[in-house]
Protein backbone atom coordinates (compact mmCIF):
# COMPACT_ATOMS: atom_id res chain seq x y z
CA UNK A 1 0.00 0.00 0.00
CA UNK A 2 1.46 3.40 -1.03
CA UNK A 3 0.99 5.85 1.83
CA UNK A 4 2.40 8.99 0.12
CA UNK A 5 3.51 10.04 -3.35
CA UNK A 6 7.10 10.73 -4.32
CA UNK A 7 7.94 14.42 -3.98
CA UNK A 8 8.42 14.98 -7.68
CA UNK A 9 4.88 13.73 -8.35
CA UNK A 10 3.25 15.44 -5.39
CA UNK A 11 4.63 18.85 -6.41
CA UNK A 12 3.14 18.84 -9.93
CA UNK A 13 -0.03 20.92 -9.69
CA UNK A 14 -0.79 21.53 -13.36
CA UNK A 15 -2.50 19.19 -15.77
CA UNK A 16 -4.32 17.05 -13.12
CA UNK A 17 -5.80 14.73 -15.73
CA UNK A 18 -2.38 13.82 -17.18
CA UNK A 19 -0.96 13.56 -13.66
CA UNK A 20 -3.71 11.08 -12.72
CA UNK A 21 -3.10 9.08 -15.87
CA UNK A 22 0.63 8.89 -15.18
CA UNK A 23 0.03 7.84 -11.58
CA UNK A 24 -2.37 5.08 -12.62
CA UNK A 25 0.13 3.92 -15.23
CA UNK A 26 2.90 3.86 -12.62
CA UNK A 27 0.78 1.91 -10.15
CA UNK A 28 -0.26 -0.61 -12.81
CA UNK A 29 3.36 -1.13 -13.83
CA UNK A 30 4.38 -1.57 -10.19
CA UNK A 31 1.60 -4.15 -9.61
CA UNK A 32 2.63 -6.05 -12.74
CA UNK A 33 6.23 -6.10 -11.54
CA UNK A 34 5.19 -7.54 -8.17
CA UNK A 35 3.05 -10.20 -9.83
CA UNK A 36 5.91 -11.28 -12.10
CA UNK A 37 8.57 -11.40 -9.38
CA UNK A 38 9.21 -14.77 -7.73
CA UNK A 39 8.32 -15.00 -4.06
CA UNK A 40 11.32 -14.63 -1.78
CA UNK A 41 12.12 -17.86 0.00
CA UNK A 42 12.79 -17.85 3.72
CA UNK A 43 14.93 -20.94 4.03
CA UNK A 44 16.33 -23.92 2.22
CA UNK A 45 16.22 -26.92 4.58
CA UNK A 46 19.11 -28.82 3.03
CA UNK A 47 20.99 -32.09 3.45
CA UNK A 48 18.16 -34.14 4.95
CA UNK A 49 16.96 -37.73 4.70
CA UNK A 50 13.41 -36.68 4.00
CA UNK A 51 10.19 -38.70 3.67
CA UNK A 52 6.65 -37.65 2.86
CA UNK A 53 3.44 -39.21 1.55
CA UNK A 54 2.18 -38.33 -1.93
CA UNK A 55 -1.43 -38.03 -3.09
CA UNK A 56 -1.59 -41.75 -3.78
CA UNK A 57 -0.52 -42.68 -0.26
CA UNK A 58 2.97 -43.66 -1.42
CA UNK A 59 6.15 -42.92 0.48
CA UNK A 60 8.44 -40.52 -1.40
CA UNK A 61 11.89 -39.18 -0.52
CA UNK A 62 13.63 -35.83 -0.74
CA UNK A 63 17.00 -34.35 0.21
CA UNK A 64 16.07 -30.66 0.58
CA UNK A 65 12.99 -28.48 0.95
CA UNK A 66 12.50 -24.86 -0.02
CA UNK A 67 10.15 -22.99 2.32
CA UNK A 68 8.59 -19.67 1.33
CA UNK A 69 8.11 -16.67 3.55
CA UNK A 70 4.47 -17.73 3.97
CA UNK A 71 5.64 -20.83 5.86
CA UNK A 72 4.60 -23.17 3.05
CA UNK A 73 6.64 -25.63 1.02
CA UNK A 74 7.66 -24.20 -2.35
CA UNK A 75 9.65 -27.12 -3.70
CA UNK A 76 11.11 -30.49 -2.74
CA UNK A 77 14.47 -31.62 -4.11
CA UNK A 78 15.74 -35.11 -4.62
CA UNK A 79 19.46 -35.96 -4.47
CA UNK A 80 21.20 -34.36 -7.43
CA UNK A 81 18.42 -31.84 -8.18
CA UNK A 82 19.50 -28.26 -8.87
CA UNK A 83 18.75 -26.21 -5.76
CA UNK A 84 17.19 -22.77 -5.57
CA UNK A 85 19.74 -20.19 -6.63
CA UNK A 86 19.02 -17.44 -4.11
CA UNK A 87 17.25 -18.56 -0.94
CA UNK A 88 17.48 -16.13 1.94
CA UNK A 89 18.78 -18.71 4.39
CA UNK A 90 20.08 -22.25 4.40
CA UNK A 91 19.60 -24.68 7.27
CA UNK A 92 21.88 -27.71 7.24
CA UNK A 93 19.95 -30.80 8.34
CA UNK A 94 23.19 -32.77 8.73
CA UNK A 95 21.70 -35.84 7.05
CA UNK A 96 19.05 -36.36 9.71
CA UNK A 97 15.68 -37.97 9.00
CA UNK A 98 12.74 -35.63 8.34
CA UNK A 99 9.05 -36.63 8.20
CA UNK A 100 5.85 -34.53 8.09
CA UNK A 101 4.48 -33.28 11.38
CA UNK A 102 2.15 -35.89 12.83
CA UNK A 103 -1.55 -35.21 13.34
CA UNK A 104 -3.57 -36.64 16.20
CA UNK A 105 -7.10 -37.13 14.89
CA UNK A 106 -8.63 -37.50 18.36
CA UNK A 107 -7.34 -35.87 21.52
CA UNK A 108 -8.40 -33.68 24.43
CA UNK A 109 -6.08 -30.69 24.65
CA UNK A 110 -7.17 -29.09 27.92
CA UNK A 111 -7.47 -32.44 29.70
CA UNK A 112 -3.88 -33.20 28.70
CA UNK A 113 -2.73 -29.94 30.24
CA UNK A 114 -4.78 -30.37 33.40
CA UNK A 115 -3.39 -33.88 33.78
CA UNK A 116 0.11 -32.45 33.83
CA UNK A 117 -0.84 -30.03 36.61
CA UNK A 118 -3.05 -32.30 38.73
CA UNK A 119 -2.70 -35.64 40.51
CA UNK A 120 -1.70 -38.24 37.92
CA UNK A 121 -2.39 -41.92 38.68
CA UNK A 122 -1.77 -43.20 35.14
CA UNK A 123 1.44 -45.06 35.98
CA UNK A 124 0.21 -46.75 39.14
CA UNK A 125 0.28 -50.55 39.10
CA UNK A 126 -1.77 -51.29 42.22
CA UNK A 127 -4.37 -49.76 44.49
CA UNK A 128 -1.75 -49.45 47.23
CA UNK A 129 0.52 -47.47 44.91
CA UNK A 130 -2.39 -45.21 43.98
CA UNK A 131 -3.22 -44.63 47.64
CA UNK A 132 0.39 -43.69 48.34
CA UNK A 133 0.36 -41.15 45.50
CA UNK A 134 -2.92 -39.65 46.71
CA UNK A 135 -1.53 -39.25 50.23
CA UNK A 136 1.75 -37.75 48.99
CA UNK A 137 -0.09 -35.30 46.73
CA UNK A 138 -2.33 -34.19 49.60
CA UNK A 139 0.72 -33.50 51.79
CA UNK A 140 2.55 -31.59 49.06
CA UNK A 141 -0.49 -29.60 47.86
CA UNK A 142 -2.47 -28.16 50.77
CA UNK A 143 -4.41 -25.96 48.32
CA UNK A 144 -6.80 -25.94 46.62
CA UNK A 145 -9.15 -27.73 48.99
CA UNK A 146 -10.44 -30.20 46.39
CA UNK A 147 -7.95 -32.83 45.22
CA UNK A 148 -8.63 -33.52 41.55
CA UNK A 149 -6.84 -35.95 39.27
CA UNK A 150 -7.17 -38.77 36.79
CA UNK A 151 -5.55 -41.86 35.29
CA UNK A 152 -6.55 -44.79 37.53
CA UNK A 153 -7.30 -48.16 35.95
CA UNK A 154 -8.61 -51.02 38.08
CA UNK A 155 -7.83 -53.49 35.27
CA UNK A 156 -4.10 -52.78 35.52
CA UNK A 157 -4.33 -52.96 39.29
CA UNK A 158 -5.79 -56.46 39.01
CA UNK A 159 -8.56 -55.66 41.47
CA UNK A 160 -11.32 -57.46 39.63
CA UNK A 161 -13.69 -54.71 40.79
CA UNK A 162 -13.89 -50.95 41.07
CA UNK A 163 -12.17 -49.16 43.98
CA UNK A 164 -14.39 -47.53 46.60
CA UNK A 165 -14.71 -44.29 48.51
CA UNK A 166 -13.36 -46.07 51.58
CA UNK A 167 -10.10 -46.75 49.70
CA UNK A 168 -9.52 -42.99 49.40
CA UNK A 169 -10.85 -42.27 52.90
CA UNK A 170 -8.10 -44.49 54.30
CA UNK A 171 -5.48 -41.95 53.15
CA UNK A 172 -7.42 -38.65 52.72
CA UNK A 173 -10.72 -38.18 54.55
CA UNK A 174 -10.65 -34.46 55.46
CA UNK A 175 -10.62 -33.06 51.90
CA UNK A 176 -12.93 -33.90 49.00
CA UNK A 177 -11.22 -36.05 46.35
CA UNK A 178 -12.41 -36.62 42.77
CA UNK A 179 -10.39 -38.80 40.40
CA UNK A 180 -11.35 -39.66 36.82
CA UNK A 181 -10.66 -43.09 35.37
CA UNK A 182 -8.03 -43.24 32.62
CA UNK A 183 -10.69 -43.28 29.88
CA UNK A 184 -12.62 -40.36 31.39
CA UNK A 185 -15.81 -42.43 31.53
CA UNK A 186 -15.93 -43.05 35.28
CA UNK A 187 -15.03 -41.10 38.39
CA UNK A 188 -13.92 -42.13 41.87
CA UNK A 189 -14.93 -39.98 44.86
CA UNK A 190 -14.18 -40.20 48.55
CA UNK A 191 -16.92 -39.96 51.14
CA UNK A 192 -16.56 -36.22 51.70
CA UNK A 193 -16.91 -35.56 47.96
CA UNK A 194 -20.05 -37.72 47.90
CA UNK A 195 -21.53 -35.80 50.81
CA UNK A 196 -20.82 -32.42 49.21
CA UNK A 197 -22.48 -33.67 46.01
CA UNK A 198 -25.43 -34.95 48.09
CA UNK A 199 -25.04 -38.49 46.74
CA UNK A 200 -26.35 -41.29 48.93
CA UNK A 201 -28.25 -44.56 48.73
CA UNK A 202 -31.36 -42.80 47.43
CA UNK A 203 -29.61 -41.08 44.49
CA UNK A 204 -30.98 -42.39 41.19
CA UNK A 205 -28.75 -43.10 38.22
CA UNK A 206 -29.26 -40.47 35.50
CA UNK A 207 -29.98 -41.36 31.90
CA UNK A 208 -26.76 -42.45 30.25
CA UNK A 209 -24.99 -42.95 33.57
CA UNK A 210 -24.72 -45.21 36.59
CA UNK A 211 -24.23 -44.56 40.31
CA UNK A 212 -22.54 -47.71 41.57
CA UNK A 213 -24.21 -49.12 44.70
CA UNK A 214 -23.23 -51.90 47.10
CA UNK A 215 -24.64 -52.96 50.44
CA UNK A 216 -27.27 -50.24 50.21
CA UNK A 217 -24.97 -47.25 49.70
CA UNK A 218 -23.05 -45.41 46.99
CA UNK A 219 -19.61 -46.94 46.49
CA UNK A 220 -17.91 -43.77 45.23
CA UNK A 221 -17.85 -44.81 41.56
CA UNK A 222 -19.92 -42.82 39.08
CA UNK A 223 -20.04 -43.89 35.44
CA UNK A 224 -20.49 -41.63 32.40
CA UNK A 225 -23.40 -39.18 32.83
CA UNK A 226 -23.43 -39.82 36.59
CA UNK A 227 -20.05 -38.08 36.86
CA UNK A 228 -21.85 -34.79 36.48
CA UNK A 229 -23.36 -35.20 39.94
CA UNK A 230 -19.90 -34.58 41.42
CA UNK A 231 -18.43 -32.39 38.69
CA UNK A 232 -21.09 -29.72 39.27
CA UNK A 233 -19.74 -29.11 42.80
CA UNK A 234 -16.02 -29.23 41.94
CA UNK A 235 -14.74 -25.62 41.78
CA UNK A 236 -13.84 -24.75 38.17
CA UNK A 237 -10.21 -23.91 37.35
CA UNK A 238 -9.22 -20.25 37.47
CA UNK A 239 -8.43 -18.58 34.12
CA UNK A 240 -4.74 -18.51 35.03
CA UNK A 241 -4.79 -22.27 35.64
CA UNK A 242 -6.59 -22.84 32.35
CA UNK A 243 -3.93 -20.84 30.50
CA UNK A 244 -1.14 -22.75 32.24
CA UNK A 245 -2.77 -26.06 31.33
CA UNK A 246 -3.06 -25.09 27.66
CA UNK A 247 0.56 -24.00 27.46
CA UNK A 248 1.64 -27.24 29.12
CA UNK A 249 -0.41 -29.26 26.62
CA UNK A 250 1.27 -27.45 23.72
CA UNK A 251 4.73 -28.23 25.10
CA UNK A 252 3.87 -31.91 25.50
CA UNK A 253 2.37 -32.27 22.01
CA UNK A 254 5.19 -30.46 20.21
CA UNK A 255 7.77 -32.48 22.12
CA UNK A 256 6.22 -35.66 20.74
CA UNK A 257 6.05 -34.28 17.19
CA UNK A 258 2.30 -33.62 17.12
CA UNK A 259 1.93 -30.45 15.05
CA UNK A 260 -1.85 -30.60 14.62
CA UNK A 261 -4.65 -32.18 16.58
CA UNK A 262 -8.40 -32.56 16.64
CA UNK A 263 -9.71 -31.36 19.99
CA UNK A 264 -12.68 -33.61 20.62
CA UNK A 265 -15.06 -31.78 22.92
CA UNK A 266 -14.10 -28.10 23.07
CA UNK A 267 -16.19 -26.18 25.59
CA UNK A 268 -16.80 -22.43 25.21
CA UNK A 269 -14.38 -21.93 28.12
CA UNK A 270 -11.73 -24.01 26.35
CA UNK A 271 -12.23 -21.97 23.17
CA UNK A 272 -11.60 -18.75 25.09
CA UNK A 273 -8.33 -20.18 26.43
CA UNK A 274 -7.21 -21.00 22.88
CA UNK A 275 -8.24 -17.56 21.64
CA UNK A 276 -6.28 -15.89 24.46
CA UNK A 277 -3.23 -17.88 23.43
CA UNK A 278 -3.71 -16.89 19.80
CA UNK A 279 -4.25 -13.23 20.64
CA UNK A 280 -0.99 -13.22 22.62
CA UNK A 281 0.96 -14.91 19.82
CA UNK A 282 1.53 -18.05 21.88
CA UNK A 283 -0.59 -20.51 19.84
CA UNK A 284 1.85 -22.89 18.17
CA UNK A 285 0.00 -26.15 17.47
CA UNK A 286 -2.81 -26.34 14.91
CA UNK A 287 -6.18 -27.25 16.39
CA UNK A 288 -9.24 -28.60 14.58
CA UNK A 289 -11.89 -28.04 17.22
CA UNK A 290 -15.12 -30.00 17.72
CA UNK A 291 -17.60 -28.38 20.08
CA UNK A 292 -18.71 -30.40 23.08
CA UNK A 293 -22.25 -30.93 21.87
CA UNK A 294 -24.37 -28.79 19.59
CA UNK A 295 -24.87 -25.99 22.11
CA UNK A 296 -21.13 -25.48 22.59
CA UNK A 297 -20.55 -25.30 18.84
CA UNK A 298 -23.37 -22.78 18.40
CA UNK A 299 -22.12 -20.68 21.33
CA UNK A 300 -18.64 -20.48 19.80
CA UNK A 301 -19.21 -20.50 16.06
CA UNK A 302 -22.79 -19.31 15.59
CA UNK A 303 -24.30 -20.74 12.44
CA UNK A 304 -21.49 -22.82 10.99
CA UNK A 305 -17.80 -23.68 11.17
CA UNK A 306 -15.42 -20.79 11.79
CA UNK A 307 -12.73 -19.70 9.39
CA UNK A 308 -9.13 -20.62 10.14
CA UNK A 309 -7.67 -18.21 12.70
CA UNK A 310 -4.15 -17.13 13.72
CA UNK A 311 -2.39 -18.18 10.54
CA UNK A 312 -4.28 -21.47 10.18
CA UNK A 313 -3.73 -22.47 13.81
CA UNK A 314 -7.31 -22.72 15.07
CA UNK A 315 -10.69 -23.55 13.59
CA UNK A 316 -13.95 -24.95 14.97
CA UNK A 317 -15.04 -27.39 12.31
CA UNK A 318 -17.60 -29.65 13.93
CA UNK A 319 -19.57 -31.10 16.82
CA UNK A 320 -18.64 -33.97 19.13
CA UNK A 321 -21.47 -36.24 20.34
CA UNK A 322 -21.59 -39.45 22.41
CA UNK A 323 -23.41 -42.69 21.70
CA UNK A 324 -22.05 -44.73 24.63
CA UNK A 325 -19.35 -45.09 27.27
CA UNK A 326 -16.18 -47.19 27.42
CA UNK A 327 -15.28 -50.86 27.84
CA UNK A 328 -13.25 -50.36 31.00
CA UNK A 329 -16.23 -49.08 32.95
CA UNK A 330 -18.66 -51.41 31.11
CA UNK A 331 -20.31 -48.33 29.67
CA UNK A 332 -19.78 -49.35 26.04
CA UNK A 333 -23.18 -50.28 24.59
CA UNK A 334 -23.24 -53.88 23.35
CA UNK A 335 -25.71 -55.89 21.30
CA UNK A 336 -25.39 -58.75 23.80
CA UNK A 337 -24.64 -58.74 27.56
CA UNK A 338 -21.10 -58.47 28.86
CA UNK A 339 -19.51 -61.89 29.25
CA UNK A 340 -18.06 -60.90 32.64
CA UNK A 341 -21.23 -59.07 33.77
CA UNK A 342 -24.26 -60.85 32.26
CA UNK A 343 -26.72 -58.38 33.76
CA UNK A 344 -25.20 -55.42 31.88
CA UNK A 345 -25.10 -54.32 28.24
CA UNK A 346 -23.62 -50.87 28.74
CA UNK A 347 -25.12 -47.41 28.53
CA UNK A 348 -26.70 -45.93 25.42
CA UNK A 349 -26.56 -42.16 25.74
CA UNK A 350 -29.48 -41.44 23.42
CA UNK A 351 -32.44 -43.10 21.77
CA UNK A 352 -32.35 -43.47 17.99
CA UNK A 353 -34.61 -40.44 17.61
CA UNK A 354 -32.54 -38.31 19.99
CA UNK A 355 -29.18 -39.00 18.33
CA UNK A 356 -30.65 -38.36 14.88
CA UNK A 357 -32.07 -35.05 16.06
CA UNK A 358 -28.71 -33.97 17.49
CA UNK A 359 -26.80 -35.00 14.37
CA UNK A 360 -29.38 -33.28 12.18
CA UNK A 361 -29.20 -30.06 14.19
CA UNK A 362 -25.43 -29.96 13.73
CA UNK A 363 -25.56 -30.90 10.06
CA UNK A 364 -28.14 -28.28 9.13
CA UNK A 365 -25.55 -25.59 9.96
CA UNK A 366 -22.84 -27.52 8.09
CA UNK A 367 -20.93 -28.58 11.19
CA UNK A 368 -19.08 -31.84 10.70
CA UNK A 369 -20.48 -34.53 13.00
CA UNK A 370 -18.17 -36.76 15.04
CA UNK A 371 -19.78 -39.36 17.32
CA UNK A 372 -18.07 -41.43 20.02
CA UNK A 373 -19.09 -45.09 19.59
CA UNK A 374 -17.19 -47.98 21.15
CA UNK A 375 -19.64 -50.89 21.55
CA UNK A 376 -21.13 -52.80 18.63
CA UNK A 377 -24.65 -51.57 19.41
CA UNK A 378 -23.47 -47.95 19.52
CA UNK A 379 -21.62 -48.28 16.21
CA UNK A 380 -24.71 -49.84 14.60
CA UNK A 381 -26.88 -47.01 15.91
CA UNK A 382 -24.64 -44.30 14.44
CA UNK A 383 -24.20 -46.09 11.12
CA UNK A 384 -27.99 -46.28 10.88
CA UNK A 385 -28.31 -42.59 11.67
CA UNK A 386 -25.74 -41.67 9.00
CA UNK A 387 -27.57 -43.79 6.44
CA UNK A 388 -30.84 -42.02 7.18
CA UNK A 389 -29.44 -38.48 7.40
CA UNK A 390 -27.38 -38.82 4.24
CA UNK A 391 -30.62 -38.71 2.26
CA UNK A 392 -31.24 -35.21 3.61
CA UNK A 393 -27.78 -33.72 4.03
CA UNK A 394 -25.94 -34.00 0.76
CA UNK A 395 -22.45 -32.93 -0.20
CA UNK A 396 -19.10 -33.52 1.44
CA UNK A 397 -20.18 -34.27 5.00
CA UNK A 398 -17.36 -36.55 6.17
CA UNK A 399 -19.36 -38.15 8.99
CA UNK A 400 -16.97 -39.43 11.68
CA UNK A 401 -17.25 -42.31 14.12
CA UNK A 402 -14.77 -41.89 16.95
CA UNK A 403 -13.07 -45.08 18.21
CA UNK A 404 -15.17 -47.67 16.29
CA UNK A 405 -13.54 -50.25 18.54
CA UNK A 406 -16.05 -53.09 18.74
CA UNK A 407 -18.01 -53.45 15.50
CA UNK A 408 -20.23 -56.34 14.48
CA UNK A 409 -18.48 -57.85 11.40
CA UNK A 410 -21.78 -57.53 9.53
CA UNK A 411 -21.64 -53.76 10.09
CA UNK A 412 -18.07 -53.18 8.88
CA UNK A 413 -19.03 -52.66 5.19
CA UNK A 414 -21.54 -49.98 6.22
CA UNK A 415 -18.74 -47.52 7.03
CA UNK A 416 -17.88 -47.13 3.34
CA UNK A 417 -21.41 -46.49 2.07
CA UNK A 418 -21.43 -42.78 2.84
CA UNK A 419 -17.72 -42.13 3.22
CA UNK A 420 -17.83 -42.41 7.01
CA UNK A 421 -14.42 -41.80 8.57
CA UNK A 422 -13.19 -44.39 11.07
CA UNK A 423 -11.29 -42.30 13.63
CA UNK A 424 -9.36 -44.92 15.59
CA UNK A 425 -6.49 -45.15 18.08
CA UNK A 426 -3.91 -47.95 17.65
CA UNK A 427 -2.72 -47.89 21.27
CA UNK A 428 -6.25 -48.60 22.48
CA UNK A 429 -5.92 -52.08 20.97
CA UNK A 430 -2.61 -52.81 22.68
CA UNK A 431 -3.94 -51.49 26.00
CA UNK A 432 -7.35 -53.15 25.81
CA UNK A 433 -7.00 -56.57 24.17
CA UNK A 434 -6.97 -58.57 27.41
CA UNK A 435 -9.87 -56.59 28.83
CA UNK A 436 -11.79 -56.86 25.55
CA UNK A 437 -11.49 -60.63 25.65
CA UNK A 438 -12.73 -60.70 29.22
CA UNK A 439 -15.62 -58.34 28.47
CA UNK A 440 -16.73 -59.93 25.20
CA UNK A 441 -15.03 -63.26 24.53
CA UNK A 442 -13.02 -63.83 21.36
CA UNK A 443 -16.07 -65.16 19.53
CA UNK A 444 -17.56 -61.63 19.51
CA UNK A 445 -14.42 -59.72 18.57
CA UNK A 446 -14.23 -60.48 14.85
CA UNK A 447 -14.77 -56.78 14.10
CA UNK A 448 -12.62 -55.48 16.95
CA UNK A 449 -10.04 -52.77 16.16
CA UNK A 450 -10.36 -53.77 12.48
CA UNK A 451 -7.93 -51.33 10.84
CA UNK A 452 -6.95 -53.39 7.83
CA UNK A 453 -10.55 -54.34 7.08
CA UNK A 454 -11.50 -50.67 7.17
CA UNK A 455 -8.85 -49.85 4.56
CA UNK A 456 -9.75 -52.88 2.45
CA UNK A 457 -13.35 -51.63 2.38
CA UNK A 458 -12.24 -48.18 1.22
CA UNK A 459 -12.96 -46.48 4.54
CA UNK A 460 -10.89 -43.36 5.38
CA UNK A 461 -8.83 -44.38 8.43
CA UNK A 462 -7.63 -41.54 10.66
CA UNK A 463 -5.38 -42.30 13.62
CA UNK A 464 -4.92 -40.57 16.96
CA UNK A 465 -4.28 -41.43 20.59
CA UNK A 466 -7.28 -40.17 22.60
CA UNK A 467 -4.79 -38.44 24.90
CA UNK A 468 -4.70 -38.22 27.88
CA UNK A 469 -6.39 -41.64 27.94
CA UNK A 470 -3.24 -42.83 26.16
CA UNK A 471 0.07 -41.02 25.74
CA UNK A 472 -0.02 -38.45 22.92
CA UNK A 473 3.30 -39.86 21.67
CA UNK A 474 2.42 -41.06 18.13
CA UNK A 475 5.38 -43.41 17.74
CA UNK A 476 3.96 -46.13 20.02
CA UNK A 477 0.82 -45.72 17.89
CA UNK A 478 2.79 -46.37 14.71
CA UNK A 479 4.43 -49.39 16.35
CA UNK A 480 1.07 -50.76 17.53
CA UNK A 481 -0.44 -50.32 14.06
CA UNK A 482 2.20 -52.48 12.39
CA UNK A 483 2.62 -55.10 15.13
CA UNK A 484 -0.55 -55.19 17.30
CA UNK A 485 1.85 -55.91 20.16
CA UNK A 486 2.23 -53.84 23.33
CA UNK A 487 5.47 -52.41 24.74
CA UNK A 488 6.32 -55.82 26.21
CA UNK A 489 5.84 -57.56 22.84
CA UNK A 490 2.55 -59.12 23.91
CA UNK A 491 0.88 -61.07 22.54
CA UNK A 492 3.75 -62.46 20.42
CA UNK A 493 2.96 -61.98 16.75
CA UNK A 494 0.15 -59.55 17.55
CA UNK A 495 -3.48 -59.78 18.63
CA UNK A 496 -5.67 -60.62 15.63
CA UNK A 497 -2.57 -60.10 13.42
CA UNK A 498 -4.57 -60.10 10.19
CA UNK A 499 -5.48 -56.50 11.04
CA UNK A 500 -1.86 -55.24 11.00
CA UNK A 501 -0.95 -52.34 8.72
CA UNK A 502 2.24 -51.46 6.88
CA UNK A 503 4.28 -48.56 8.23
CA UNK A 504 3.33 -46.47 5.18
CA UNK A 505 -0.37 -47.10 5.79
CA UNK A 506 0.00 -46.15 9.45
CA UNK A 507 1.86 -42.95 8.58
CA UNK A 508 -0.88 -41.99 6.11
CA UNK A 509 -3.46 -42.42 8.90
CA UNK A 510 -1.40 -40.13 11.17
CA UNK A 511 -0.88 -37.50 8.44
CA UNK A 512 -2.89 -37.19 5.22
CA UNK A 513 -6.07 -38.91 6.38
CA UNK A 514 -5.96 -37.26 9.81
CA UNK A 515 -5.88 -33.91 7.96
CA UNK A 516 -8.68 -35.03 5.64
CA UNK A 517 -10.76 -36.05 8.66
CA UNK A 518 -10.69 -32.41 9.81
CA UNK A 519 -11.23 -30.75 6.39
CA UNK A 520 -7.58 -29.62 6.42
CA UNK A 521 -6.07 -31.72 3.63
CA UNK A 522 -5.59 -28.61 1.46
CA UNK A 523 -2.91 -27.28 3.83
CA UNK A 524 -1.79 -30.02 6.25
CA UNK A 525 -0.80 -33.67 6.26
CA UNK A 526 2.11 -33.82 3.82
CA UNK A 527 5.20 -31.95 2.71
CA UNK A 528 4.35 -30.75 -0.79
CA UNK A 529 4.13 -27.39 -2.55
CA UNK A 530 1.31 -25.30 -1.10
CA UNK A 531 1.20 -27.16 2.24
CA UNK A 532 2.64 -25.81 5.46
CA UNK A 533 6.20 -26.79 6.23
CA UNK A 534 5.30 -28.60 9.47
CA UNK A 535 7.93 -31.29 9.94
CA UNK A 536 10.05 -33.24 12.40
CA UNK A 537 13.71 -34.18 12.72
CA UNK A 538 13.96 -37.70 14.17
CA UNK A 539 16.78 -39.51 15.94
CA UNK A 540 16.55 -42.45 13.51
CA UNK A 541 15.31 -43.54 10.10
CA UNK A 542 12.13 -45.42 10.91
CA UNK A 543 11.85 -46.63 7.30
CA UNK A 544 15.27 -48.28 7.22
CA UNK A 545 14.17 -51.65 8.57
CA UNK A 546 13.34 -50.39 12.06
CA UNK A 547 11.62 -52.92 14.32
CA UNK A 548 8.33 -52.05 16.05
CA UNK A 549 10.25 -51.58 19.30
CA UNK A 550 12.72 -49.23 17.63
CA UNK A 551 9.84 -47.22 16.18
CA UNK A 552 8.20 -47.12 19.60
CA UNK A 553 11.41 -45.67 21.08
CA UNK A 554 11.87 -42.99 18.40
CA UNK A 555 12.62 -39.51 19.74
CA UNK A 556 11.81 -36.21 18.13
CA UNK A 557 14.87 -33.97 17.94
CA UNK A 558 13.18 -30.87 16.54
CA UNK A 559 9.63 -29.80 15.66
CA UNK A 560 9.10 -27.16 12.95
CA UNK A 561 5.86 -25.32 12.18
CA UNK A 562 5.48 -23.22 9.05
CA UNK A 563 9.21 -23.36 8.42
CA UNK A 564 10.16 -22.21 11.93
CA UNK A 565 11.42 -24.34 14.76
CA UNK A 566 9.04 -24.31 17.72
CA UNK A 567 10.49 -27.14 19.80
CA UNK A 568 12.93 -27.09 21.48
CA UNK A 569 12.87 -23.33 21.81
CA UNK A 570 16.64 -22.70 21.56
CA UNK A 571 17.80 -20.66 18.52
CA UNK A 572 18.23 -22.49 15.21
CA UNK A 573 21.38 -22.44 13.11
CA UNK A 574 19.92 -21.12 9.85
CA UNK A 575 22.48 -19.06 7.96
CA UNK A 576 22.39 -16.70 5.01
CA UNK A 577 22.87 -18.61 1.77
CA UNK A 578 26.56 -18.73 0.92
CA UNK A 579 27.61 -19.21 4.54
CA UNK A 580 28.10 -22.98 4.73
CA UNK A 581 29.34 -23.09 8.30
CA UNK A 582 27.31 -24.80 10.99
Amino acid sequence: MIKSLPRHLASRRNKPYRRGMRLRTLLAAFAALLAAAPAAADVLVDNVNGYTIDNGGRLTRFSAMLVGDDGKVQQLYRPGDRKAERPKFRFDGRGRTVIPGLIDAHGHVMELGYGALQLDLSNTKSLAEAQAKIAAYARASPTPRWIVGRGWNQEIWGLGHFPTAADIDAVVADRPVWLERVDGHAGWANSLALREAKIDARTPSPSGGRVEMAAGKATGILVDAAKGLVEKVVPPPLPLVRDMAFEKAQQILLGYGVTATADMGTSPEDWLVMRRSGDAGRLRIRIMSYGLGVESALAVAGTGPTTWLYGDRLRMVGVKLYADGALGSRGAWLKQPYKDAPSQRGLPFHSDAEIRNLMSRAAMDNFQVAVHAIGDAANAQILGAIEELSDTYKGDRRWRIEHAQIVDPADLPRFARHGTIASMQPTHETSDWKMAQARMGMERLGGGYAWRTMLANGVPLAFGSDYPVESPNPFPGLAAAISREDAQGQPPGGWEPEQKLTLEQALVAFTRTAAYAGFAEDRLGSLEPGHYADFLFLDRDIFAGATPQQIRETKVLETWMGGERVWPVTPVAARPEGDRTR
